[in-house]
């Protein structure tokens, strides 16, 4: 009998190396150990209770439904709004196609903008279901290599000799996840005019707007209407199992993002949907705003406690909740060195091996999504392990 075969796109989806450090850590932490999470890109904060009370009355008030394919309108209405009173950008709502997280946004824009066979080009690191997704679709992620030197940002000079006759388009990431870097405008700006002079798209993921510490906080829509945004209400707005995201379109793609949103997904989650509604009031801005407050003191208590016990940040930690570091002055493969460090001292890290393929082997990604006391904590264990 012929063995089952799975599909071939599947084995050239890596598994994410963190969920080796994860079911450890977790395992320990079962046996009992204090182990301190610094692994998972998840904020230790829920929805803001006003937010989990709307969607409590949309249950109750039986508003659980489909909505239509691209968003609750008043969700839609309430977005637009916020892009022009926090960015001052016009976003029309037909624009918005609210989609299931983040994810659900990606998956659509692989399918939206590259044919099977062409190639979408990303700086290595990022973030690795970027590159999975155009997998799906028979699309074929081209990382460009960076330089810590630089932050890890693309030379844009340099672009069109990554440039073929195949690639559909260019897609970065502001904030970044893994290094934590912000963009400013003037680089988003040439992106688009290289981009655009090739004749491609150009795709920016703001999973982590509003949580920038340095920088300017603005959106890539306030450069031209045909870029393409994706965001989330898993980050700012601290609602990661609320699976809700979106997808802002130029006006010409309007149509046939509407056609892959109905048979994608049919709608994103109803009730998350008129709970998001309630996010953008003013009292519950305030709160995420408190919060980004609060993530910024961490970033700072660990950017002074790393550089105290030697381990360099390689790329500018403005932004997200992430900070990069380079490990290779006291290990030559980083994820062997998460694991003997969860095994001896009880601190989950992530290995760079996750997000990118040069150099992957130096780096670490530090999530500061635990309180300062905790983060001083795992320096000391940190600093313990390096000096055994």
């Amino acid at each position: 009998m012929e063995k089952h075969k799975l599909a071939t796109r599947v084995g050239e989806i890596a598994p994410f190396q963190v969920m080796v450090v994860l079911t450890k850590a977790k395992q320990l932490a079962a046996q009992g150990e204090d182990v301190i999470h610094l692994e998972v890109g998840e904020p230790d904060f829920v929805a803001v209770d006003a937010v989990a009370a709307a969607g409590v009355d949309a249950i109750q008030q039986g508003n659980t439904g489909y909505t239509a394919a691209t968003g609750l309108p008043e969700l839609k209405q309430a977005i637009s709004d916020d892009y022009q009173q926090r960015y001052d950008v016009h976003v029309s709502p037909e624009r918005i196609i609210v989609t299931p997280g983040a994810s659900g946004a990606l998956l659509l824009m692989a399918s939206l903008m590259a044919n099977a066979g062409e190639e979408v080009l990303m700086p290595d690191p990022c973030y690795p279901c970027n590159r999975h997704f155009l997998i799906q679709t028979g699309v074929k992620a081209k990382l460009v290599e960076t330089r810590s030197e630089d932050g890890f940002e693309m030379d844009l000079n340099t672009l069109s000799d990554h440039w073929n006759d195949n690639t559909s388009g260019l897609w970065l990431a502001s904030p970044s996840n893994p290094t934590g870097a912000v963009l400013s405008k003037a680089y988003l700006t040439q992106a688009w005019q290289e981009v655009q002079a090739l004749g491609g798209h150009l795709l920016v993921d703001e999973i982590y707007q509003g949580l920038v510490y340095e920088g300017d906080d603005f959106s890539a829509l306030s450069i031209a209407d045909d870029i393409f945004v994706i965001n989330s209400f898993s980050k700012y707005f601290a609602m990661t199992g609320w699976r809700l995201g979106w997808l802002v379109v130029p006006e010409w793609a309007i149509e046939g993002a509407t056609k892959l949103a109905q048979n994608l997904f049919i709608s994103a989650p109803t009730v998350s949907q008129y709970a998001a509604v309630r996010a953008f009031q003013p009292d519950v801005l305030a709160e995420c705003e408190a919060r980004r407050q609060i993530l910024n003191a961490r970033r700072l208590a660990l950017l002074a406690g790393l550089k105290r016990i030697g381990l360099p940040v390689v790329a500018p930690a403005q932004g997200a909740f992430y900070v990069y570091v380079d490990v290779s002055s006291v290990t030559k493969d980083a994820m062997a060195w998460c694991l003997d460090l969860l095994e001896t001292e009880k601190v989950a890290l992530t290995p760079g091996a996750d997000f990118g393929m040069k150099d992957a082997h130096k780096y670490v990604r530090f999530a500061y999504t635990c309180d300062e006391s905790r983060l001083e904590e795992a320096l000391a264990r940190i600093a313990r392990f390096i000096a055994a």
